[in-house]
């Protein structure tokens, strides 16, 4: 019997990407969050700027989480109710999974790595969450000899067919 995939979220486009953190954290689960814009961040992020390189996510002891540096740079035609460019941002998630993520980043040391902001099918702006652990220097070299073998014996098998 097949083991059952991963549900997948609805990404119709993806704004921004932060692809070194699947190299530099060991990605264990992924949670899709909404995310709480101003009008003109909307539009920026509509236009495809905004970036979440360096960005993290933070339980607060309010019981809200937050994305922190993050940057949706200010929409070129906004006026004085333009948005700043690097404030947090308060992200939408059941009151169930947030106890769930106090309690993975309380005890056990994990941290929130924002992976993607995109839109979903409805078009309403999402942001894929994941709860991860640091990788060690050795545990990236091991990760890379990893992925490289993955792609010699998947080259060896085509060439053997």
């Amino acid at each position: 019997m097949p083991r059952p995939k991963p549900a997948t979220f609805d990404k119709k486009k993806v704004v921004a990407e932060n692809r070194r953190a699947r190299f530099d954290y060991a990605i264990d689960t992924t949670y899709e969050a909404g995310i709480a814009l101003t009008g003109t961040e909307v539009k920026s992020l509509r236009f495809g700027e905004g970036s979440i390189a360096e960005s993290y996510a933070e339980v607060s002891a309010d019981g809200g989480v937050w994305l922190v540096n993050s940057n949706i740079p200010e929409f070129s035609h906004g006026n004085r109710f333009n948005h700043e460019p690097k404030r947090p941002r308060k992200l939408l998630l059941h009151a169930r999974e947030i106890n769930k993520l106090h309690g993975a980043v309380a005890r056990e040391g994990m941290t929130l790595v924002p992976l993607m902001i995109y839109f979903n099918g409805q078009g309403r702006a999402k942001v894929e969450l994941a709860l991860a652990k640091g990788r060690k220097a050795h545990d990236k070299r091991e990760h890379i000899k990893e992925r490289d073998w993955k792609k010699e014996a998947g080259r060896i098998l085509r060439e053997n067919r």
